[in-house]
């Protein structure tokens, strides 16, 4: 028998934290096992609505760590097909019934499922016409307003660049990951060596251009005498300023593996086309570690954003530029 929650959980904010806490203390009261059931692709991708304009919070191998790492017994993930979008709400409760054992339902405020849409109430009335019991979780509200957190307002605060905001509500800093690739070396040439990222997730929201302060973390890839800078403690760097106190703590266990040779180094990462030297029609994600100069081609990196820093821009001159960095440098270091 097993209590569930479902959704697409995307961004694993806390909203959705709050649903899987709940769901973890119904299934130990009830002695049932505790069960997710997710889906990929986004519904708006196989329904066709507006999904060019979509963005992801999370990766699906990303968001099932997170929710994996939340002390769920079972994660599922179905797919997403048309032939599933048909399925009505009566259809979908049978199915998580009769093939997860259902016995209750965790509801989020503004869960919606099943061809029909329904909502919440709706589907707790529904449930229980077919024997199953269920819990609806109010909203978690952002900590600025009275509005709910939502991975809409969390998209909307990204693209603005406001990744202390974005935090606030999802719990923790805003991270994404991806392999280091080749660059053009001039970051090196300018004194930045620069750790190069490919995404895979084409979805992946990318936060607003700009220069951020930033914290990485990467599996230890190097002897311990060949790394300058020894890892940091196990709490994300909060970044500066007054605000930085604004939901930017997390534990590295919330973002990756928590693996013992996950190593983190304090970081400058810039977001944009590089305009000083020619620009490109393509979005770069480029970081410097600070205190560390070791090639880590291929090696799998997350990026956490702390504060947006400045605007990218374009300088007159490389020497221009290397002056800039050095100031952004001294800021984020402090």
């Amino acid at each position: 028998m097993a209590v569930i929650a479902t959704g697409f959980f995307d961004g694993v904010h806390s909203g959705h934290r709050l649903v899987i806490d709940t769901l973890l203390s119904e299934a130990r009261a009830r002695g049932e096992e505790s069960v997710v059931v997710t889906f990929w692709p986004h519904p708006r991708v196989t329904l066709q609505k507006d999904a060019e304009s979509l963005k992801l919070l999370t990766s699906r191998p990303v968001k099932e760590a997170m929710l994996r790492r939340m002390g769920v017994d079972r994660l599922e993930t179905i797919e997403f097909s048309m032939d599933f979008a048909s399925l009505s709400a009566l259809d979908y409760i049978r199915m998580l019934r009769d093939g997860y054992g259902c016995t209750t339902l965790v509801l989020g405020y503004d869960t919606r499922f099943g061809s029909e849409q329904l909502g919440p109430q709706a589907i707790a009335d529904l449930a229980l016409s077919e024997g199953l019991a269920s819990v609806i979780v109010p909203p978690v509200c952002a900590p600025d307003s009275s509005a709910p957190i939502s991975s809409t307002l969390i998209r909307a605060a990204l693209e603005e660049g406001d990744t202390l905001l974005a935090a606030s509500y999802l719990g923790r800093p805003y991270s994404i990951e991806g392999t280091v690739v080749s660059g053009n070396h001039l970051g090196r040439t300018l004194g930045f060596p620069t750790a190069n990222m490919a995404i895979e997730e084409p979805l992946l929201l990318i936060p607003r251009s700009g220069v951020y302060s930033s914290t990485v973390f990467m599996k230890q890839c190097f002897r311990e005498e060949q790394s300058i800078q020894k890892a940091l403690p196990p709490v994300a760097w909060n970044g500066r300023g007054p605000r930085s106190g604004r939901g930017s703590e997390a534990t590295l266990s919330e973002w990756t593996a928590p693996e013992e040779n996950v190593v983190s180094f304090k970081a400058m990462t810039n977001v944009g086309t590089r305009p000083t030297v020619g620009g490109s029609d393509k979005l770069t994600v480029e970081t410097h570690l600070f205190d560390f100069d070791r090639e880590i081609y291929g090696e799998r990196i997350t990026v956490c954003f702390h504060e947006r820093i400045r605007d990218e821009r374009r300088f007159p001159s490389l020497d221009a530029l290397r002056a800039q960095l050095r100031a952004d440098a001294a800021i984020i270091r402090g």
